[in-house]
């Protein structure tokens, strides 16, 4: 319709922030006040329920509205949305809340939340902690494949509604060759194998949308994680391993991405950076 506004663009950014308490004391409230989101997707919060809304004020200011999934291994994952929109709907776990157990539904790996949007169709946004998996131990690969299959089934039953679905955080998977820099070396170590992989395929295949890769050109890249050791930072050895994976009209709404790659080595406060997106509903 002629004269309608379009929408105020919704800044969202997901980072590990490997540990919420040492983030805020290494230099993360620094990135807030310059990046200025709209909304935060934590992973490895490692933080108790408590605390968090805390600490999100801490590092962001006043007036935020916070869901958080902690982790019954006290230490261990957690993830968490922080918001300026309210927050109409939080749920846990990979099945939503929904009705029997999977395993999953306290290990701090899944967060939901919906706020409102200027189309009406509402959004709902995810916080995702997948954990790395381990090539020599199948239990720990047999255990990863099975969380990636249910959070298939939660993408599908989320979006049948017609609402858009937003997927973020540290899915500890490096889809393709330009997502790692040394993916020769990794071909047979967790986070590149091919099983792990197709489940990429079949996504994007099912029509979900890599928005950092379709924003970010073809690659190499851009990373977002690099491991602390050696000279990793350094030489850009990394892995893109974060993501927003996004419904089809949500990803056509999508404006700029970047990565947040501290400016040197000593200003990290995380090993992983925050993928930024701009999307305007």
């Amino acid at each position: 319709m002629q004269g309608m506004k379009k929408p105020a663009a919704l800044m969202v950014a997901s980072v590990n922030v490997n540990g919420l308490r040492a983030a805020s004391a290494n230099g993360m409230a620094g990135w807030f006040a310059h990046r200025k989101p709209d909304l935060v997707t934590m992973q490895e919060v490692r933080a108790p329920d408590a605390l968090v809304p805390g600490l999100v004020e801490t590092l962001g200011g006043s007036g935020w509205h916070v869901a958080h999934a902690e982790c019954s291994a006290k230490g261990r994952a957690g993830v968490a949305v922080a918001s300026r929109r309210p927050i109409v709907g939080t749920r846990t776990g990979v099945r939503g809340g929904t009705g029997g157990d999977d395993g999953f539904d306290d290990s701090g790996r899944w967060v939901e939340v919906d706020i409102e949007t200027a189309d009406g169709r509402g959004l709902t946004v995810v916080s995702c902690y997948v954990h790395t998996g381990d090539a020599e131990v199948p239990s720990r690969m047999s255990e990863k494949l099975a969380f990636l299959g249910a959070m298939s089934a939660r993408l599908g039953a989320l979006s049948a509604d017609g609402r858009h679905v937003l997927l973020t955080g540290d899915l500890n998977v490096a889809h393709r060759e330009v997502d790692i820099k040394n993916w020769k070396g990794n071909l047979k170590k967790a986070g590149f194998l091919p099983e792990e992989r197709s489940w990429f395929d079949q996504m994007f295949a099912a029509g979900w949308v890599d928005v950092g890769r379709a924003l970010g050109g073809d690659g190499p890249g851009p990373y977002s994680w690099w491991s602390w050791r050696g000279k990793a930072f350094d030489t850009d050895a990394g892995w893109r391993i974060d993501y927003h994976v996004a419904t089809p009209d949500l990803a056509a709404a999508a404006r700029d991405a970047v990565v947040d790659r501290a400016p040197s080595y000593a200003e990290r406060w995380s090993d992983h950076a925050p993928v930024v997106i701009s999307y305007g509903i």
